[in-house]
């Protein structure tokens, strides 16, 4: 993506600022929110619904599955239209996917509502990131985005915290908890309308970019010039992401309820804390790296606490604390390292190629992941009656990790040693 080619001498106000940022956050909250409510309806839709393993992996996968192209040509969008106007279509969008969740009686509907919902929710992501950029360029712009990741990640937070939240919704079955994800939606809607309306005075005054660029392509031949530290980092970010977001989104609710005896409001409340954890960690986490000039190092030990920390899951009886704290550093420590690091690898004029192979790539993998791990579920027989069935799913979640630890060592041994790293800030 990029933002216009041409930045304004003035600046609207900084309240007019922090407003919209404001804003743009309570609509981001929505997006996290709702994209996370599957995982905490799992079992209910197993128990209730009858629906496979392989089908509530579905609704998670096909969120991701039309942004392997879309992402490709979001920020396309949101440069001829505007970051505003595209907030608000989108998060319009997504609303719609979550009333359909919500509302469908067949798992046709249900999963038409999660591609709708995954149609709007990531060009939403890349409407948000240049929202901000408008308002914040050249002014407290690290502050704000990193800001807004972490209001986003309370969205997760609060997801993962519903059925102690909304215990009478999950009381009541399957669908009320989704209707309140449908409701938050439409308070996300609000928001991405209040901030477009808000918008209109400084856009209309001149104080914001008003050219419409192009925005950054995709093109493959640029692929060429990538070097192999790259190539690792690409490796790592889709195996580290598809392990994490399959596993704690998708799975590890009804993984702690059946294989670990939690009830459902412990479960949610336990897997919650990885979140929130980030919420804190990941700002800190980058400013740490940015002091001490190291990256690689630390991207390798967060890659390492992942295979870990299912490790200490699957193969031992400790207290449920140890894993959820050593994922909760890896989510934090690898978001806050891999996107800085990219940046010293590439050159600035192919860095939009090679972010947005790194994202086509990610979903793609995200995808295939819950795919995987639900079909290895329902061929296994995984339930609360047969817990030893999720066996099968942790050794996939497992070595799926300790490949992206792999790649890892491999970045930090081509490009992450001190030497290298004092070349690239040159």
């Amino acid at each position: 993506m990029s933002t216009a080619a041409v930045m304004p001498v003035a600046q609207p106000g900084r309240t007019v600022a922090w407003v919209v940022a404001v804003l743009v956050a309570v609509s981001l909250f929505g997006n996290f929110y709702v994209y996370d409510s599957i995982g905490p309806v799992a079992d209910l839709l197993q128990q209730q619904r009858g629906f496979a393993d392989t089908q509530i992996a579905l609704l998670n996968a096909i969120y991701s599955l039309p942004n392997v192209v879309l992402i490709l040509v979001g920020g396309v969008l949101v440069d001829r239209f505007g970051a505003a106007r595209m907030t608000l279509i989108t998060a319009g969008i997504c609303a719609l996917g979550a009333a359909l969740t919500a509302f469908s009686p067949s798992f046709a509907g249900i999963a038409a509502g999660r591609l709708l919902f995954g149609i709007g929710a990531e060009t939403f992501n890349i409407a948000t990131l240049a929202a901000v950029a408008d308002y914040f360029g050249g002014r407290s712009l690290a502050l704000a985005m990193g800001a807004e990741l972490a209001v986003g990640r309370m969205g997760s937070y609060g997801a993962d915290m519903s059925p102690t939240w909304f215990a009478n919704a999950y009381a009541q079955g399957w669908q009320p908890p989704l209707v309140i994800a449908a409701v938050i939606a439409a308070t996300s809607f609000v928001a991405a309308f209040a901030y477009w309306w808000v918008d209109r005075g400084p856009r209309n005054a001149g104080l914001l970019p008003t050219a419409k660029s192009s925005a950054e392509k995709f093109v493959w031949r640029d692929l060429l010039h990538f070097g192999k530290a790259y190539w690792y980092l690409l490796l790592l970010c889709v195996l580290w992401y598809s392990v994490i977001l399959a596993f704690r989104s998708t799975f590890s609710i009804k993984y702690f309820q059946h294989a670990h005896g939690l009830d459902l409001a412990a479960a949610g409340e336990m897997n919650s804390y990885v979140f929130l954890a980030a919420i804190f960690a990941t700002p800190a986490f980058g400013w740490m790296c940015d002091r001490l000039g190291r990256y690689a190092p630390f991207l390798a030990f967060g890659a390492f606490l992942l295979p870990v920390s299912l490790a200490v899951l699957a193969l031992t009886h400790w207290s449920l604390w140890v894993p959820t704290a050593l994922i909760g550093v890896s989510y934090s420590l690898v978001p806050a390292v891999m996107w800085p690091l990219t940046s010293r690898l590439v050159a600035p004029n192919r860095f939009g190629t090679a972010i947005g192979l790194m994202w086509v790539v990610q979903n793609a993998g995200i995808s295939g992941a819950n795919l995987v791990a639900g079909w290895l579920n329902d061929r296994a027989g995984a339930s609360a009656a047969n817990p030893a069935g999720y066996s099968d799913m942790m050794w996939f979640f497992g070595l799926t990790s300790v490949a992206g630890c792999v790649f890892a060592l491999l970045l930090w041994a081509t490009a992450g040693r001190a030497r290298h790293e004092r070349v690239a800030r040159r």
